[in-house]
């Protein structure tokens, strides 16, 4: 039998451990790739074949009503559309958070990722779906790695792998939000929140 989904521990994970679906990627200081620099990803999927996730923290400039206006009204706050990584970036993923209570497998439409952070199908009915869920994010691309690849890159320093909370795909992220996961982790990992963007200005 389905258990209620009312995860709000997040991911379960802990710092430093294998990433899964539900946890958070937070690029390392020294992590330069403009396409990653300071970026927080929500994972998605991580299997032997592969990895998939979105980027949280980077707005664009189209709102979703110019590109998906079914969806917009469901959308957090900002209603724009989030670059969610490098790949395909004519693709879009969406992903949601469902009502305190709801079992997401109960709703047409609806793939639990972790929790009630669920993948959200853009081709069913948003009317049909908009009741079940507290909110959605829409994202153009993605963030992929080939089987071993995102391993090799953790292994290197490049990402720190940390729980993620389930309000952490719908708040209303910046550049910011870099900052404010790493400050609600223990030290020593906390005090990376201060790292300067550029060390010249340390």
């Amino acid at each position: 039998m389905d258990r209620v989904v009312d995860d709000r521990s997040g991911s379960g994970a802990s710092p430093g451990s294998e990433p899964g679906p539900g946890s958070l990627l937070v690029a390392a200081p020294g992590l330069l790739d403009p396409n990653f620099h300071r970026t927080v990803i929500f994972m998605i999927e991580h299997r032997d074949r592969g990895s998939l996730g979105v980027v949280l923290n980077r707005p664009s400039e189209v709102p979703v009503r110019d590109v998906l206006p079914a969806w917009a009204p469901l959308s957090a706050q900002p209603q724009a559309v989030f670059v969610g990584g490098p790949v395909e970036g004519e693709t879009a993923l969406c992903l949601g958070a469902v009502r305190t209570g709801l079992h997401p497998g109960n709703v047409e439409g609806l793939v639990r990722v972790r929790g009630p952070v669920v993948l959200v199908d853009l081709d069913t009915d948003p009317a049909a779906i908009g009741p079940s869920l507290r909110g959605l994010r829409v994202f153009a691309g993605y963030s992929g790695w080939d089987a071993g690849q995102l391993a090799g890159e953790i292994d290197r320093g490049d990402w720190i792998v940390i729980p993620a909370l389930p309000d952490d795909v719908l708040a209303g992220h910046d550049a910011g939000l870099w900052g404010q996961v790493l400050r609600r982790q223990g030290m020593p990992l906390s005090l990376l929140a201060t790292y300067p963007s550029d060390v010249r200005h340390n």
